[in-house]
């Protein structure tokens, strides 16, 4: 056979699907170090969007609230920064979890987190907090390419789609629960935000006692045979390169982006939008009654403030969570019936939906269902995306090529983290645009400039005389803040048709006859 028909089948391969087990059999099949990797994984989720969730309100948050005091542009910065390290740290550093062990990385990265939590909690400063994040990325950056390989070595072809969407599950626990501890800890001071997120991420520790990583003695073997010159192998670095041409890989990494771009938008933004504009007194209300509810539990779960008459930020926002948390291996054993790309496209649709309606009304139960189909999206997009890249990896690279799955993530994040805040502080942020009627209707008193950050819609209700929520009414009917939203939907839509018709291409390129499905 010569090198080029070697080169098809290779390929042929890697993009083919095989059937997977049902439901029950899937779930059956999977591993005790699979269960243990989905232990780490909420345990270090819920730590990290504990402290991730609520990065926006503290960094805006006055500084007479406790919180940094800065704008949304300078938040950005951090953002971008925070975006560039953590996604890109593994595209480049993936491969060396294959070679050194995939437990010594989870150990090194579990390290670097807690550091990063810890600065964040003691030194409350604009540097302060963008040196406990780059800290924070690193560390989640090396975390990821050895869980993931893990996940990829402890499963097979049959039960990955069931796998990758159990795995994305215990992702949403931790990403529900760390949340909601953040809410109650903001109630005593931010820094106890963090301090309970460093404590939360040392569980690891305990879970990594119990952890086997698969096929070590393979991988111990070939270090061997590397030593010993029996094999030759390239540079780290020119591997990687050496991968990255894979046509398939380049154009996935090219339009899942978009799919990237559009969700980080979400969690990084949607706190800020909804304690600006979206009122979920009248939500609770009709959940409640008049006077809401005084059940310390159910305030607990749902992110309630604390006199249970209104839903957090953070808590309308986790309903995303929730719901992924709660449906998706559900989503996941129906998904396993599409070819990925499909899945893919159909979710970023989905979810490119969902922007629409957040940006064209204020209604906190439309924002709900508004989150149930962006959410419903995510599950037929996110978990499909990682078990793609497991699937078209060679055997030795697994962790690599989960570390090239970052790489979408990577170029959607850095570009949202410049753009996104920019564009919220420009178009969407209360306190800007409270800023601008103060100074266009001559509405203050004294320079508008030597208004405090964080203070100036408070500010503006003091002179108009009216209510807060009365206030919040005019600027919404008046200002077109949900243009953003609609900025990152066509993003969304455009990549969801690119994906589609690179599902069409990718089953084209290798041959696959009627009866098989594709990746």
């Amino acid at each position: 056979m010569s090198s080029h028909d070697q080169n098809s089948t290779s390929q042929s391969t890697s993009v083919t699907d095989v059937k997977q087990l049902g439901l029950w059999a899937s779930i059956a099949s999977l591993s005790y170090v699979f269960w243990i990797c989905g232990g780490m994984e909420m345990v270090e989720r819920l730590a990290y969007y504990g402290a991730r969730m609520v990065s926006g309100l503290y960094a805006t948050d006055a500084a007479s609230n406790g919180g940094l005091g800065i704008t949304e542009t300078e938040l950005g910065t951090i953002f971008l920064v925070w975006a560039i390290v953590q996604t890109w740290v593994p595209v480049f550093t993936g491969g060396i979890s294959d070679r050194i062990g995939y437990k010594e990385t989870i150990f090194a990265s579990t390290v670097f987190k807690i550091i990063g939590y810890l600065f964040m909690a003691m030194f409350a400063s604009y540097w302060g907090f963008m040196i406990g994040a780059v800290t924070l990325a690193f560390g989640t950056g090396i975390f990821k390419p050895g869980l993931q390989g893990t996940i990829v070595k402890s499963t097979s072809r049959k039960n990955s789609s069931m796998a990758w969407g159990i795995f994305y599950q215990t992702v949403n626990i931790g990403g529900w629960l760390g949340p909601l501890v953040a809410v109650r800890m903001q109630v005593l001071a931010w820094d106890q935000v963090f301090y309970a997120c460093a404590g939360i991420i040392c569980l690891n520790f305990i879970l990594l006692l119990t952890y086997k990583e698969p096929n070590k003695e393979e991988r111990l073997a070939h270090r061997a045979r590397v030593k010993s010159g029996e094999v030759l192998e390239k540079s780290l670095w020119r591997d990687s390169l050496a991968e990255l041409k894979n046509p398939v890989l380049v154009w996935y990494i090219v339009l899942f982006s978009g799919f990237w771009f559009m969700l980080m938008f979400f969690w990084d933004l949607a706190p800020l939008y909804f304690r600006d504009w979206i009122d979920t007194t009248p939500l609770v209300r009709s959940w409640f009654g008049e006077d809401g509810t005084q059940n310390s539990v159910i305030i607990f779960l749902l992110g309630m403030s604390e006199d249970g008459k209104s839903l957090s930020p953070l808590g309308l926002v986790n309903f995303n969570a929730l719901l992924i948390m709660t449906c998706c291996f559900i989503v996941a054993g129906l998904s396993g019936k599409l070819k990925a790309a499909n899945s893919m496209a159909i979710g970023t649709f989905l979810a490119s939906s969902a922007f629409i309606i957040i940006g064209s009304v204020n209604s906190a139960m439309i924002i709900v269902l508004a989150i149930l189909c962006f959410s419903v999206g995510e599950m037929l997009s996110s978990p499909k995306s990682s078990e793609f890249m497991g699937n078209i990896a060679p055997h030795q690279k697994k962790a690599m090529y989960l570390g090239f799955s970052q790489m979408p993530i990577g170029f959607g994040w850095t570009l949202e983290s410049f753009f996104g805040p920019y564009l919220y502080g420009q178009w969407s942020s209360k306190e800007q645009i409270s800023r601008t009627v103060l100074q266009e209707r001559g509405l203050s008193i004294v320079d508008v400039d030597a208004i405090p950050i964080g203070e100036a819609f408070d500010y503006l209700v003091q002179q108009s005389g009216q209510s807060a929520d009365a206030v919040t009414m005019q600027l919404f009917n008046s200002y077109n803040v949900g243009q953003v939203w609609f900025l990152m939907a066509a993003v969304g839509i455009v990549s969801a048709l690119g994906m589609y018709y690179y599902g069409k291409w990718t089953y084209r390129i290798a041959m696959i006859t009627p009866d098989e499905k594709a990746f």
